[in-house]
């Protein structure tokens, strides 16, 4: 197999198109379905799968695209309106990290199981990009965030954060990416077995 400089197959660069164009178009129309206040996310599924099949610096890179089409598509334009650094910021640390931080828990599981690996990687994945997601709330949108949780009616910041902000959200994203992308590596592990 065709290798490049940066010691990268042939097949895992176009896997790694494939998978930057399908997380473009999951993102853009993801941001017209909406659950609460944020749009529905299949794009963390592409990233898993990138991370399982093509390592690190491929999950990483699809992170980052995600990021830059999260900013891209207005979906986080309430949080632009308060801090365009904070923003930016949290935005593409989310998407790099969880692409990245994906690809290393499936290079340290692998080798005592794919399948586990990719369900690790899974869980991993929505964790770290929510997990940032908060974490940029509570640094650069404490006030803003506090004052929606009150005139929603949540009786602390903590409660709005997780019930209001991310609670479907985040239990969609895990359970959609629990279930899908350990299905697609296992298909994309056959399908290069067989040839």
């Amino acid at each position: 197999m065709e290798t490049n400089k940066n010691g990268m197959s042939t097949r895992t660069l176009a896997l790694g198109a494939v998978l930057t164009a399908l997380v473009v178009l999951l993102q853009f129309m993801g941001a017209f379905v909406h659950f609460g206040p944020f749009s529905i996310s299949l794009v963390l599924i592409p990233i898993v799968i990138g991370a399982a099949i093509g390592g690190v610096r491929l999950g990483a890179w699809l992170g980052l695209v995600f990021g830059l089409v999260v900013l891209a598509s207005g979906d986080a334009a309430a949080f632009l309106a308060i801090s365009v650094p904070g923003t930016i910021v949290t935005v593409l640390l989310k998407g790099t990290a969880c692409g990245a931080l994906a690809g290393l828990t499936y290079q340290k599981l692998a080798s005592r199981s794919r399948d586990l690996a990719v369900a690790a990687a899974a869980v991993v994945c929505p964790v770290v990009n929510t997990g940032v997601f908060l974490l940029g709330c509570l640094l650069f949108f404490l006030d803003t965030v506090a004052a929606w949780g009150q005139a929603a009616g949540f009786g602390s910041i903590g409660a709005y954060m997780l019930f209001g902000l991310v609670g479907g959200n985040f239990l969609f994203e895990l359970g959609s990416n629990v279930v899908l992308s350990p299905i697609v590596v296992r298909l994309l592990h056959i399908r290069e077995q067989s040839r």
